[in-house]
């Protein structure tokens, strides 16, 4: 798919989005029924329940495990396809996860997430279409401040890197491992407003080069939040540390509830300063049984 084409799915997307959370605000007519509508929400999902937490946005590309400050019992399916224009190819993504909290504070992951490339371009060294691997992930949430509305947690990812599908029954299909620590800091400013940072380095090893090489992620976020409701939209910020090498895309995206436990998220992809990466589209469907 070229770059215009994901252009146009962006911006129609987009609109679909925006003119939902449009008609949600108009249907308020009064800007104290807003904030009273909004309290009553925010009150209702952090007090209703034990033990307390904090209402965060959630970014939609890189996520969190779990909720910060989940709840034990809390659960979710998450479904995502993603459009990448290469250099060279074109790239699509799926994934599907599920998120869990056994306890209070305490959330995991498991992810299966796949890459299929284009056939219709020649060019040595595409890579071939694969599931990229099992990956296993729990979080911890180390602090919930009422008072700061603020929450911090420490967690930890691992994936076992999986070979390509043409090459399954030849070779060892666990050709490596991925040690992915992290940290997450996460605060509300006022009712609506929402700063999240997720951060740690990434350590990938292969078998047969038998070489780790290191990355430095930083995903910075900003979100507004629609007044009584947890749609959203905002900016998150992948950026990644290398050798001396930075990357960072650019990543507006919206969250619009389809029904009480079913959300869909957008999310476009500006790259800066990458070289073999362009534009990109991201769509994420939610489910909260």
């Amino acid at each position: 798919m070229k770059s215009y084409l994901i252009i146009v799915l962006i911006f129609a997307l987009y609109f679909m989005g925006i003119n939902t959370l449009n008609a949600q605000e108009n249907g308020e007519s009064l800007k104290e029924e807003k904030q009273l509508e909004d309290e009553e929400f925010i009150q209702e999902v952090e007090d209703s329940k034990q033990p307390y937490k904090v209402l965060h946005a959630e970014p939609l590309y890189v996520d969190l495990i779990r909720d910060l400050g989940a709840r034990k019992g809390e659960k979710e399916w998450n479904v995502g396809f993603g459009l990448f224009d290469k250099t060279d190819y074109e790239e699509y993504e799926l994934l599907v996860e599920y998120e869990f909290a056994p306890v209070n504070r305490l959330g995991f992951e498991i992810e299966l997430p796949f890459a299929f490339f284009s056939s219709d371009v020649s060019v040595d060294g595409t890579p071939k279409n694969t599931l990229e691997g099992l990956q296993l992930a729990t979080q911890y949430t180390f602090l919930v401040s009422k008072r700061a509305h603020t929450s911090l947690a420490i967690g930890y990812l691992h994936k076992f890197k999986f070979i390509s599908f043409d090459s399954f029954g030849d070779e060892n299909i666990h050709e490596g491992n991925v040690f992915n620590p992290f940290f997450v800091a996460a605060k509300r400013w006022g009712r609506s407003l929402h700063t999240l940072i997720y951060t740690g380095p990434e350590f990938e090893r292969l078998f047969n080069s038998g070489k780790t090489e290191t990355v430095m992620a930083i995903n910075a976020n900003f979100h507004y939040m629609v007044p009584g409701t947890t749609n959203f939209i905002g900016l998150e910020m992948n950026m990644e540390v290398e050798d001396n090498d930075f990357e960072m895309t650019m990543r507006p995206q919206i969250r619009v509830e389809i029904s009480d436990n079913i959300l869909m998220g957008l999310v476009a992809g500006i790259p800066i300063d990458r070289q073999n990466e362009r534009l990109s589209m991201f769509c994420r469907l939610i489910y909260e049984p």
